[in-house]
């Protein structure tokens, strides 16, 4: 190894410039409030370049009792990054016995990007959504950042990923201030479709294999993933109707 130590497994760097298509990276990612929380889903794709390499990755994880994240970009990097997060949000909460504010949790979020920022000027970006039901204030909140750790507040929904502009459009037709829980997560499925409908990036309701978007709830009583039956049954309703109008429902006139 004296005489050719490029061959140690350390020695192994990433090309020059765009790193991007030698990982799988994660799509489209969405979320809304409504009158009792907030509701974030995500789709099961994953692509390395213009290749599928996995139909049901999962890309939304319970951040702790009370939140979740939804990861966009490089996959690897992006689902360490969450377990960390995850870690540290329990070890602050048995450390101090209370679980930490929202607001703290959306900054050590934006902390754990800001530290992969090297990796992100190499195309190995990670920009996850985060979510979660403010107890201090009994209503859901939604954060987007960008790849420096950027941290924003978004009002009433939001998207993120490739197909983000499509199924922000969605958004902006179908939702209300006064959306129940059921119709969120209708609306957030019915943004997915649209997002998969016009990114090829983004993997739509697989009938076939019976792969549909995994939906988190976060409400008062915590957070919980919806049942994939049920999310099945409602992502079976907005395909009948797309039968009927491929373009998806109308927003209402006010």
């Amino acid at each position: 190894m004296q005489v050719n130590p490029a061959v140690l497994p350390t020695a192994d760097t990433l090309p020059v410039g765009d790193a991007s298509l030698l990982a799988p990276h994660g799509t489209t990612i969405v979320a809304a409030t409504f009158a009792g929380g907030v509701v974030m889903a995500g789709d099961r794709r994953a692509t390395m370049g213009n290749v599928i390499a996995q139909r049901d990755i999962e890309k939304v994880f319970p951040g702790d009792e009370f939140s979740c994240v939804g990861i966009a970009g490089t996959a690897g990097i992006a689902v360490e990054m969450v377990r960390l997060f995850q870690v540290e949000l329990e070890h602050y909460e048995k450390i101090e016995g209370t679980t930490l504010s929202m607001d703290g949790k959306a900054n050590r979020l934006s902390a754990l990007i800001r530290g992969n920022l090297g990796m992100a000027m190499q195309g190995l970006a990670v920009v996850p959504l985060f979510a979660g039901f403010d107890n201090s204030t009994l209503k859901g909140r939604i954060y987007s950042y960008d790849v420096t750790g950027g941290r924003y507040e978004e009002t009433s929904f939001h998207s993120v990923g490739s197909g983000s502009v499509f199924a922000r459009g969605s958004l902006k037709k179908l939702y209300r201030d006064d959306l129940s829980e059921v119709e969120c997560v209708t609306a957030v499925i019915q943004a997915l479709y649209d997002a998969a409908d016009d990114d090829s990036a983004t993997g739509g309701p697989d009938l076939t294999r019976r792969i549909f978007p995994v939906v988190n709830v976060i409400t008062a009583e915590g957070q919980r993933r919806m049942p994939d039956l049920e999310v099945a049954q409602i992502a079976d309703q907005v395909i009948s109707a797309r039968m009927n109008r491929p373009d998806g429902p109308a927003a209402p006139l006010r």
